[in-house]
C-alpha cells in the first residue's frame, strides 16, 4: 500500500504549482536546547495555514475530468476544511464542506470566504458520515477524507521532499500524528528520498490511538481524546496505519505541559505562530533530546491556525 516513488514525485511536481515552497528556519538557541541541529519545515506559511492543502490538491488534480464536473465533498472541522475548499477554488471545482455545529465560527467563515458550500451537522463522526453520504447520492460529488487516502498521503509527503532537497542527510525526522496523512506521507518520502533517515511520530498521550495502535499492531480508534492539540484529535485509517507500521521507527507521547512549553519556546525564540498540533512534534524532541545529541533533525510545523481566545490563557 506504499505509494511508488514515480506517484511521489508526480505529486511533488504537480502541488508546486499550486502551493508555496515553504521555508525552512532554525534557532541557535533551540540547537542548544534540544543539543542538536533542529531545522523546522514551516507549514504554518503554507496556503490555508497548514500542510493540508498539499494533500487536498493533490487529491483534487487526480481526479478525472468526469468526477471534477461533479464536484468534490469532504467532511472536516478544521485545516482540511479550508484546503480543501481552497484547492477546488483554484481549479475551478465546486465544493462541499460538512462540518460540525461546534466548529469555530471563524473556520466556517474561511471555508465560506474560499467559495465552498457548508453543510452543517452534529458533532459526532456519524452524522458527519451520514451527511456526506446523503450529498453524494444528491450530487455525486467525489469523497476526498481528509487523511486516510493515497492521494492526500501522497500529497503531504511533499513537504519532506521539499526540505531534503535543502538539508541533506538527517539523521531524524519528526512529525505529529491526527488521522495519519502527514507521518505517512512523510515517512513514504523519507523511505525513496532519505532512507537513512529515522522518522518518529510524535502524539499527546490525552490521544494516544496511534501509539496504542502502533504497539497492538491493529487500529486502536480513538475514543475520548483530551488535548489542547485539536488537530491531532481523530483515528488511522486502512491506508495510512500499514505505512506507518512498516515505515516509521517510533511514536513519542508527550505532555499537555510539554505541548504548551514547547509551543512557548518556538514563539519566544523564533517569533512564528503555530498551532498546538505543530508542538508536539518538537516537544517530543526536546522529551528525547539525549537520543538525538549531535544530530540533525528536521520537524514538520503542520499549520498555524489557532483560536487565540482559546489559546492566549495557555500562554
Amino acid at each position: 500500500m506504499v505509494p511508488t516513488r514515480n506517484e511521489m514525485l508526480n505529486a511533488g511536481e504537480k502541488v508546486s504549482k499550486f502551493l508555496h515552497r515553504t521555508p525552512i528556519l532554525s534557532s541557535t538557541g533551540l540547537n542548544k536546547i534540544t543539543g542538536c541541529q533542529v531545522f523546522f519545515k514551516c507549514e504554518n506559511f503554507q496556503k490555508t495555514g497548514s500542510y493540508k492543502s498539499r494533500g487536498a490538491t493533490n487529491a483534487i488534480l487526480n481526479l478525472s475530468d468526469k468526477q471534477k464536473e461533479k464536484g468534490v465533498i469532504t467532511h472536516s472541522s478544521g485545516n482540511f476544511a479550508q484546503a480543501i475548499a481552497l484547492s477546488a477554488k483554484n481549479l475551478g471545482i465546486e465544493a462541499t464542506i460538512v462540518m460540525p455545529e461546534n466548529a469555530p465560527r471563524v473556520k466556517k467563515d474561511a471555508v465560506l470566504g474560499y467559495g465552498a458550500r457548508v453543510i452543517v451537522c452534529e458533532s459526532t463522526l456519524a452524522a458527519r458520515e451520514a451527511a456526506v453520504e446523503k450529498e453524494i447520492k444528491k450530487s455525486g460529488a467525489s469523497f476526498i477524507h481528509p487523511s486516510n487516502d493515497l492521494m492526500v498521503i501522497q500529497g503531504q509527503g511533499t513537504a519532506f521532499m521539499e526540505l531534503n532537497e535543502e538539508i541533506e542527510n538527517m539523521d531524524a525526522v519528526f512529525a505529529p500524528i491526527g488521522g495519519g496523512g502527514l507521518i505517512a506521507g512523510t515517512a513514504t518520502s523519507v523511505h525513496y528520498f532519505s532512507p537513512k533517515t529515522e522518522v518518529y511520530g510524535a502524539e499527546p498521550s490525552g490521544a494516544d490511538d496511534a501509539w496504542q495502535s502502533f504497539h497492538a499492531g491493529r487500529i486502536i480508534p480513538q475514543t475520548n481524546p483530551q488535548t489542547i492539540a485539536d488537530g491531532l484529535r481523530t483515528s488511522l485509517g486502512n491506508f495510512n496505519f500499514p505505512i506507518i507500521q512498516q515505515l516509521v521507527k517510533d511514536i513519542i507521547l508527550v505532555e499537555e505541559e510539554e505541548i504548551i512549553s514547547a509551543m512557548k519556546l518556538i514563539y519566544e525564540r523564533m517569533k512564528i505562530v503555530i498551532e498546538p498540533s505543530s508542538a508536539v512534534a518538537f516537544a517530543a524532541l526536546i522529551k528525547e533530546r539525549e537520543k538525538f545529541k549531535n544530530k540533525k533533525v528536521g520537524i514538520i510545523i503542520s499549520g498555524g491556525n489557532i483560536d487565540l481566545k482559546a489559546l492566549a490563557p495557555l500562554l
